[in-house]
């Protein structure tokens, strides 16, 4: 059983920046891939970004465009979503998820993941 706990997200102006982490219960972390998604209001779940089990992979949804950066510990069970130049747009509430991968590899489709976070709230204002 793994349980993802998702924490960071809040309120911020635009052109502001947010850390979101992301804490994975279980035993076997390094050998999860793991996601990023976000869900707006009324408009199906976005691929984020995902890191492969090791971090040696890393990928990036098209509306990132450098802004934000994924990264984890696996000492701490926990990765992360740095999120920078933020836009109202990127308000959504954000999803932890994990994926079983057997070598560094990671997915950019939410049904691959097997298990997800309740998520956090980011609200971007204008």
């Amino acid at each position: 059983q793994v349980q993802l706990v998702e924490s960071g997200g809040g309120l911020v102006q635009a052109g502001g920046s947010l850390r979101l982490s992301c804490a994975v219960s279980g035993r076997t972390f390094s050998s999860y891939a793991l996601g990023w998604f976000r869900q707006a209001p009324g408009k199906e779940r976005e691929f984020a970004a995902a890191i492969g089990p090791s971090g040696g992979r890393t990928g990036y949804g098209h509306f990132v465009e450098g802004r934000f950066t994924i990264s984890r510990d696996n000492a701490k069970n926990t990765v992360y979503l740095q999120m920078n130049s933020l836009k109202p747009e990127d308000t959504a509430v954000y999803y932890c998820a994990a994926d079983r991968k057997y070598y560094d590899t990671y997915s950019d489709e939410s049904a691959e993941y097997d298990y997800w976070g309740q998520g956090t709230q980011v609200t971007v204002s204008s």
